[in-house]
């Protein structure tokens, strides 16, 4: 399974600032995995370890939105009172 991924940073979006092109960069290449990806591939992994990892990133993800769906609801009530 093949992921192409085309990562492009203008000038124009971060008004000529280097400092900001980097740092938008390395968010675009975390939001794609990219690195991520790169160590995975580095050593070999059976299948279950994988299906293993895999389940336990989506776990996290769940409560992750959980909690986040959480916040909202409560920072909806505060301002309802």
């Amino acid at each position: 399974m093949k992921k192409k991924s085309h990562i492009v940073v203008t000038s124009r979006e971060c008004r000529g600032n280097v400092e900001k092109m980097i740092r938008r960069f390395i968010k675009k290449a975390k939001r794609e995995r990219i690195v991520e990806e790169v160590k995975d591939r580095r050593y070999y992994k059976k299948p279950s370890v994988k299906k293993k990892e895999k389940r336990i990133r989506a776990e996290r993800q769940r409560v992750r939105d959980e909690r986040k769906r959480q916040r909202a609801l409560e920072r909806r009530r505060r301002r309802n009172y």
